[in-house]
């Protein structure tokens, strides 16, 4: 049935079950997968306390290690599993429109990605990038909870 599906992770243990659970999804259908990881430009002025006092390279190496650490679960898992698998790490503010841009360059036809289940007023005020993506996104998308 889906022969592409995109999995982007923030390295929560929310993301680390889905993306369990869509790579053996990918396993049982022969589709292959790709992990996307969603990287904050840096600012000057930002919510991050600790990032102050990061120049911008180093911001940039810490971020880039990070998000290297975070994509090679999903490729370890994916080798274990026989699933072809490739990686990519896009830096933006925009964490849906990133993900869904993706989606479609990479030509994927699923998303599959976690929800990490806020309600109630904190989910109003921090927001969903799971809900954005479903939202806006022309593809299908699974969310695992």
């Amino acid at each position: 049935m889906f022969k592409h599906i995109l999995l982007p992770t923030d390295g929560s243990a929310s993301s680390d079950l889905a993306i369990q659970a869509a790579v053996h999804l990918a396993r049982d259908m022969g589709a292959k997968v790709t992990g996307l990881h969603v990287v904050p430009p840096f600012h000057t002025f930002t919510y991050r306390v600790d990032m102050i006092e990061d120049t911008e390279d180093q911001y940039e190496k810490e971020s880039e290690a990070r998000a290297r650490k975070v994509l090679l679960a999903i490729e370890n898992l994916a080798q274990e599993c026989g699933v072809p698998c490739d990686t990519v790490i896009v830096r933006s503010d925009d964490v849906h429109d990133a993900i869904i841009e993706t989606a479609r360059d990479r030509q994927c036809d699923l998303i599959a990605m976690a929800s990490h289940g806020r309600r109630g007023v904190r989910g109003l005020l921090l927001g969903s990038e799971t809900q954005k993506v479903l939202t806006h996104s022309l593809i299908p998308v699974l969310v695992y909870r």
